[in-house]
């Protein structure tokens, strides 16, 4: 899952950012409401952690925007404000929760898994295709009794071509979802976590393959070599 974290206290913020990668989340950072709305306006999220107190555009603001524009993406409130009013307030202009600093990071997970949770199509927290399964609770990867344990990358990367079977993503579309617009890394880092994630199919024996189309993308299919 993608989240965008809008956080002015850059300390706090890449505290918060290690402790969602750790999560097996992408995280893209702003640092003011500003910059919050211009990732909204090119880029789609699962949920997003909004503070309040923000320079340029508060969090109300970028709140109140979002829901003008029909984004429905689930957004958790995250302030030193604990007075009602503003909680009150927050939640009326659409916000799905609201968590008061401090905080224990247990709690922004598991509230983070409660406002996503709707969105998620597969309540069981399971996602398959062909013959092989991923849990998005533990992030392990199944073909029939064989299982393999995913990393941060490579799991977020599966669960992303899982999420669109038979379909052919770009390397645009898949670098953005996974690595984010702020990101250092080359395009070509997808390769190798294709790579890695394509012997990981072959050892788990599974009959679903990681198509490659050139000039255009990557989409995860059904390995037809066998009926051949």
């Amino acid at each position: 899952m993608r989240l965008l974290l809008a956080e002015d206290e850059k300390s706090l913020s890449r505290a918060l950012t290690k402790i969602l990668e750790a999560s097996h989340y992408s995280v893209d950072s702003a640092y003011n409401g500003e910059e919050a709305l211009d990732f909204l306006a090119v880029s789609s999220y699962d949920a997003v952690i909004l503070d309040l107190m923000m320079p340029k555009v508060d969090g109300l603001t970028v709140l109140r925007t979002m829901r003008s524009e029909n984004n429905l993406t689930p957004v958790l409130i995250l302030t030193a404000r604990s007075e009602v009013d503003d909680k009150v307030l927050g939640l009326d202009l659409g916000a799905n929760d609201y968590l008061t600093k401090p905080f224990d990071p247990k709690e922004l997970l598991a509230r983070i898994r409660a406002i996503t949770r709707v969105q998620t199509k597969n309540a069981s927290s399971l996602l398959s295709f062909g013959d092989v399964t991923l849990s998005q609770t533990n992030y392990e990867l199944s073909c029939g009794e064989n299982t393999l344990r995913l990393a941060n990358k490579e799991f977020q990367l599966m669960e992303l071509l899982m999420d669109h079977p038979n379909q052919v993503l770009s390397t645009e579309q898949i670098f953005e979802r996974i690595w984010g617009l702020d990101s250092d890394a080359e395009t070509s880092i997808i390769w190798v976590y294709i790579s890695y994630l394509r012997r990981k199919l072959k050892t788990l024996g599974a009959h679903v393959l990681i198509k490659a189309t050139r000039n255009v993308g990557y989409s995860l299919v059904i390995d037809e070599s066998d009926n051949q």
